[in-house]
């Protein structure tokens, strides 16, 4: 049975894809703030599946899954809980689109694009310059400490967490009720970022890779992890 990872991603993208276009349609009457934020979701997902899955053909596996593979029902695991990261990360956006209670755009609809531009441009930027110094054979077995990457050791995780408390802060004005809860959106991304799947597998690999050498370890003790320094 052939075993791979490299349509995780981008079947991850296509759901959130499926899923906010779907509320899109069966929502009671959209209007321009659930119009705002299926525009941001999607473009979110369009750009982000197509780069993952542009990384992965190019590399060719993805590290974190080599010990899940040889496991059918581990593998199985994770692409099960890929609709829980989608369900979660969507929500704050899924309750706002399909609420009956509507209300024109705002100062909230303002800040909220407002923190999703900079956090996705932060993404898009720092990912933009991994994969240049990623394709640089001169950079080889180094590590990138340049660009946003000299402020941050993750700033396209940073740029992430950003534009989903963007979402949320649009969604924000139009959550009655138990739609409260959907606000765990952007909490689910930063702990998932934080605390699972983002910061701590690669800082433990880059720990592995690169740890005790001079410039990594002042590296890592001068660049904050997460919120770039300025």
């Amino acid at each position: 049975m052939k075993q791979t990872e490299k349509f995780f991603d981008l079947t991850g993208s296509l759901t959130y894809i499926a899923v906010i276009t779907l509320a899109l349609l069966l929502s009671p009457g959209p209007d321009s703030r659930s119009v705002l934020l299926y525009a941001l979701v999607f473009i979110w997902a369009v750009r982000l599946g197509t780069f993952l899955f542009r990384r992965i053909q190019k590399a060719g596996k993805d590290d974190r899954f080599d010990d899940l593979k040889p496991s059918f029902l581990r593998f199985l695991n994770v692409w099960t809980i890929q609709g829980l990261w989608v369900t979660f990360t969507l929500a704050a956006a899924l309750v706002a689109i399909t609420t009956a209670t509507r209300q024109g755009l705002d100062l909230f609809a303002a800040f909220g694009f407002l923190v999703w531009l900079v956090g996705f441009a932060i993404e898009v930027a720092a990912d933009s310059q991994k994969s240049a110094f990623s394709a640089n054979p001169e950079n080889k077995g180094r590590f990138i400490q340049t660009g946003l990457w000299a402020r941050s050791r993750h700033p396209n995780y940073f740029g992430e967490i950003m534009l989903w408390v963007g979402v949320a802060i649009i969604a924000l004005p139009v959550l009655r009720g138990w739609g409260w809860v959907a606000l765990i959106s952007p909490v689910f991304v930063t702990l998932l970022l934080t605390r699972v799947s983002g910061v701590p597998l690669l800082e433990a690999k880059a720990d592995k890779k690169w740890g005790g050498q001079e410039d990594y370890e002042t590296y890592k003790k001068n660049t904050p992890p997460l919120i770039p320094r300025l």
